[in-house]
């Protein structure tokens, strides 16, 4: 069965609530754009939750709002009890490009929301050199980004969202642009880290196999509008391995999760449950 970890830092037994959460658009000709129909999701405390769909479902939307970087249409979104109605200080966020300032070292780069937040000193100078340490980035501190490869500037990102010890750690699609090879060790790298440091994590992501190898549990989205068609359950042990993507259960689980996208059906306890 997968481990199931606890966050002292957290008080409430959800600290993602996201409840009927809708979200329309107005196009460039006033037509409304349905992007999201009624999203209902917990997250545990310490959980990490996979969510994967076709493009344009809404999934990098949904987490932009649970990130308070954009607004509902409907419902409402609630970290650690409280609504998300602005851009929240307790969660760090990793987009699908590293966004890193390339006239900051890759030091300067991690250490930027303690600055931000005016609590830059040598505490957050030594976690920003530890979190750089576990991603294999030691002896890099004062390169600067042009200076990385595209996998090594993500591990930076990464770093960087972390760096504040925020409660939630929500990412976007952080590795799609990655090569096969890079993207395989930093799945390992990130299901060591997260399991280490038992961060609540949301991951968006078009990959089934790579959902599946981080999650606790895989979220799958409908096309537009965005809605929960599974929430299925990944019965494996943590931290995980590449060599876990070569079993026979870990194909069958990701043949369940592709069965779902393709038209299939799957059993659902509740809109905020998770699938047996």
């Amino acid at each position: 069965m997968a481990t199931t970890t606890t966050n002292p830092a957290i008080q409430t037994s959800q600290p993602i609530q996201i409840r009927e959460v809708s979200k329309v658009y107005q196009a460039a000709d006033s037509t409304p754009v349905h992007a999201l129909d009624r999203i209902s999701l917990d997250v545990r405390p310490g959980e990490f939750v996979a969510i994967v769909g076709p493009s344009g479902c809404g999934k990098s939307t949904l987490l932009r709002i649970v990130a308070g970087l954009d607004n509902a249409t409907g419902g409402q979104v609630l970290i650690d009890g409280s609504v998300v109605n602005r851009p929240t200080a307790n969660a760090g966020f990793v987009f699908q490009a590293a966004v890193l300032l390339p006239w900051r070292s890759v030091l300067n780069n991690v250490t930027l929301p303690m600055v931000v937040k005016k609590k830059a000193g040598k505490e957050a100078t030594e976690r920003a050199r530890g979190l750089l340490e576990s991603f294999g980035l030691g002896g890099f501190e004062n390169k600067y980004p042009g200076e990385l490869s595209g996998g090594m500037q993500q591990r930076v990102a990464i770093a960087r969202a972390l760096v504040s010890d925020p409660v939630l750690l929500l990412m976007d699609e952080p590795f799609g642009a990655l090569d096969a090879l890079t993207r395989e060790q930093l799945n390992v790298d990130l299901s060591r880290l997260t399991h280490e440091s038992k961060k609540t994590t949301l991951f968006v992501t078009h990959s089934i196999a790579e959902a599946v190898l981080l999650a606790d549990r895989v979220v799958v989205f409908g096309a537009r509008p965005g809605r929960v068609l599974a929430d299925i359950r990944v019965p494996f042990e943590k931290p995980r391995t590449l060599a876990m993507s070569e079993t026979p259960e870990f194909a069958a689980l990701a043949a369940r999760v592709r069965h779902v996208l393709t038209g299939g059906s799957d059993v659902i306890a509740s809109t905020t449950g998770v699938a047996s």
